[in-house]
């Protein structure tokens, strides 16, 4: 399987929706375009737009139904997959990417992350004993050591 990962906008709301097993599946489409400088109009443009499917399962889909909208920026990574179909007595192919991992792009705007309570493989509840769910103390990397004449480490 090919891996892939894309930077785009969501162009409407994913859809999330739950199998007859209970999974969660989120499917929302992103618009890819690379941005050229153009020297002749000495201005940034838009080249073609390409639009891939995107679709989510698990605790991954309900994240994603939780977390992002239509004209956010996203990235996406994930295994790119084609699947032929016949419209009208035509044989067409999309591709689509099946999601590992969807989050913001910090390009041009702020996130605030939250840590899941889902049950699910790197989600799951914070344990007393992690260190990354608690402020840090001080005296810490970059917290200020009591003596400001110590060694740093």
């Amino acid at each position: 399987m090919t891996q892939i990962s894309i930077v785009g906008n969501i162009t409407s709301d994913p859809e999330t929706r739950f199998l007859p097993s209970g999974v969660a599946v989120s499917n929302f489409t992103v618009a890819v375009s690379q941005r050229q400088y153009d020297k002749d109009r000495k201005e940034w443009v838009d080249g073609d737009a390409m639009f891939l499917r995107v679709s989510a399962f698990r605790d991954l889909a309900e994240n994603i139904a939780n977390s992002v909208s239509r004209g956010q920026r996203v990235i996406v990574s994930g295994k790119l997959k084609s699947r032929t179909y016949e419209k009208d007595g035509e044989k067409r192919t999309v591709f689509e990417v099946e999601a590992d991992e969807v989050g913001p792009s910090l390009r041009f705007a702020t996130a605030q992350v939250t840590k899941s309570s889902g049950n699910g493989v790197g989600g799951g509840k914070v344990s007393a004993g992690d260190p990354w769910s608690q402020a840090p103390q001080s005296g810490g990397f970059g917290g200020g050591a009591a003596d400001p004449h110590a060694a740093p480490f």
